[in-house]
């Protein structure tokens, strides 16, 4: 709702809106009622309902599969000859697109992570985190020494295995049309500076990296190169901005996360009117900080700072963080335009009113109450014509 009333007004649309299936969601794990970013995303590559700390695999124990298989439906799309392709604003092993391609027994197990993604054989890698794919001992392009403590350098590694490395928005739109495996490396770590508002006015940094390109961007580079393919693919992408600026209670950059995210959902339902035969799927495994617009009644004062707190206590922001004028949403039909703060609930990832969209081919299988797992059924159905049970 919020990053509507800044794009679209309360009465108008964003491209979210057009995907016309809506299922509620239901992220709880096995152990916990909620959902950790790895665990949540473990479900919706497995079809498997894992424990709470579980990166692509049930705690420490292996995970197979709802399909039967021992590995993630990303690995099966590329079994059964399907091109693949991760696209992440955050850094490589993130786990909302890390975990189609790799397993742990702890997500803190980064190096292990990253070279199970540079080796997965996944066709289009798009994400930052360079500082995680080199040595110690050595300097990336975005100018950070790397943090690999296994003395691997995976950039040539990608490179050994046939990737085309690109490091920014130029680069990437560059590359022919018949380039088939592609590893992009935007930033250091993410693409994004994920601080509160005031933390960042001190260190004078935006909230994106300004020559990264968008994961619109990166999303409308993976779909020319995958439609120049012609296989048939699993796309898998996240806005990691969306939960790692909620986490900080930052609203600005939350909702100009969530505007990205929005273009993204755009690009993907242009891709779809071209190829309807092709399934747009988006949701969230949690509601990360339970972020809620707080509506003025007070319509003369969009101006004035808003309290630091609503009067229950919960953290307010403005458009520029705590104690700052509101957000002016534009123009509703009556031609007003009206002001609202962001209110928060924690830093954590909360269960959440979370909701599942989806457009195209097999849409309407979505069902009203969407378990975290269904997410995989929608999409093995999709990919091998077949619902799991």
């Amino acid at each position: 709702m919020g990053a509507r009333l800044l794009l679209a007004g309360p009465d108008g649309r964003i491209h979210w809106d057009r995907l016309d299936r809506v299922g509620v969601y239901r992220g709880h794990m096995s152990d916990v009622l909620g959902a950790s970013s790895h665990g949540g995303a473990t479900a919706h590559a497995y079809g498997v309902k894992p424990v709470y700390d579980s990166y692509g695999m049930n705690g420490n124990r292996r995970l197979t599969s709802l399909s039967g298989k021992p590995y993630s439906i990303l690995a099966e799309a590329r079994e059964q000859g399907l091109a693949t392709a991760l696209v992440n604003s955050g850094h490589i092993a993130e786990p909302g697109t890390g975990v189609f391609a790799a397993s742990a027994e702890s997500r803190g197990d980064i190096d292990t992570i990253t070279r199970q993604i540079i080796e997965s054989g996944t066709d289009i890698i798009l994400a930052g985190g360079e500082v995680l794919l080199l040595p110690r001992d050595v300097k990336g392009r975005h100018g950070h020494p790397g943090l690999r403590a296994d003395g691997l350098n995976l950039i040539e590694r990608a490179r050994e295995l046939g990737y085309a490395v690109v490091y920014t928005r130029k680069e990437l739109e560059a590359l022919p049309a018949g380039t088939r495996r592609v590893l992009g490396v935007f930033a250091a770590a993410h693409t994004f500076n994920d601080f509160p508002e005031e933390a960042l006015r001190a260190m004078k940094r935006p909230l994106y990296q300004t020559d990264a390109p968008s994961v619109a961007e990166m999303t409308a580079a993976a779909l020319r190169l995958l439609q120049a393919d012609g296989r048939r693919f699993l796309l898998v992408v996240e806005e990691e901005g969306s939960d790692n600026f909620a986490n900080v209670n930052n609203a600005a950059g939350t909702l100009a996360a969530l505007a990205r995210a929005d273009s993204t959902i755009g690009v993907a339902l242009d891709y779809l009117d071209d190829h309807p035969s092709t399934l747009l799927l988006t949701t969230a495994d949690s509601d990360a900080g339970g972020l809620q617009v707080y509506p003025m009644t007070d319509l003369a004062a969009t101006e004035t700072p808003l309290p630091e707190r609503t009067d229950n206590g919960a953290p307010l922001d403005g458009r520029d963080g705590a104690g700052t004028p509101p957000f002016i949403a534009l123009r509703n039909d009556d031609g007003r335009r009206l002001a609202f703060g962001i209110a928060w609930a924690s830093r954590a990832d909360n269960l959440g009113g979370i909701v599942a969209r989806a457009r195209g081919l097999n849409a309407e299988r979505l069902p009203a109450s969407v378990d975290n797992t269904d997410i995989y059924r929608m999409l093995y159905a999709t990919l091998f014509g077949r619902w799991l049970p």
